[in-house]
C-alpha cells in the first residue's frame, strides 16, 4: 500500500486542509478558542462527543528503516456538525476534549469557501509562532553540529 505522505501528488485542497489541521494540532486551547471567536463562534452540534482513547505510536529504525511499536499514546477525537451541515473532525494528542472540539469546529468552518480565508487568517498567528519555533530549533541544532573531516594519509 503506498504511503499517502510520500511521493504522491495530492489534491491541493487536501494539502491545504492538512496544513490547517497541523496548525490546530500545534495550537494551545487558548489560541484555538481565540481563532473560533475571530470566526464568529458558530453553533456546532456534536456528532460524537469528544472522547479519549489510545493509539499505538510507531517509530522507524534510523528514521526510515523498519517500523516498530513505540508505545501507546492518549488521543482525543471530536466530530461536529455546523448549522449549515458542514462537518469537522479533529484528533489531538493528549486528553483535552475542549481543544479537540474547537479544532473540529475550525475544520468544519474551513470547508466553507466563504469562511476559509477567515479561518486561515485567524490561525496566522499560530503559523508565525510555529515557524519561529522551527527556526529557533534549527539554530540550536546547528550550534551543536560537528563536521568530521577524513584526512588521507601520505602513504596511500
Amino acid at each position: 500500500m503506498p504511503d499517502r505522505n510520500r511521493g504522491t501528488v495530492q489534491d491541493p485542497e487536501i494539502e491545504s486542509r492538512r496544513a490547517v489541521m497541523a496548525l490546530c494540532a500545534a495550537a494551545t486551547e487558548a489560541e484555538l478558542a481565540e481563532a473560533v471567536t475571530a470566526c464568529g463562534e458558530p453553533e456546532a452540534e456534536d456528532i460524537r462527543l469528544p472522547e479519549v482513547g489510545l493509539v499505538m505510536a510507531t517509530g522507524r529504525i534510523g528514521g526510515d528503516g523498519r517500523p516498530f511499536n513505540l508505545g501507546e499514546v492518549s488521543v482525543t477525537r471530536a466530530a461536529v456538525r455546523l448549522a449549515d451541515g458542514r462537518t469537522g473532525f479533529a484528533y489531538h494528542l493528549g486528553r483535552d476534549r475542549r481543544r479537540a472540539r474547537v479544532a473540529a469546529i475550525l475544520d468544519a468552518l474551513w470547508q466553507g469557501e466563504g469562511d476559509r480565508r477567515g479561518v486561515e487568517a485567524a490561525l496566522a498567528g499560530i503559523a508565525r509562532r510555529t515557524a519561529e519555533a522551527t527556526v529557533a530549533q534549527a539554530r540550536r541544532t546547528a550550534a551543536t553540529r560537528v563536521d568530521f573531516l577524513t584526512l588521507a594519509r601520505g602513504e596511500d
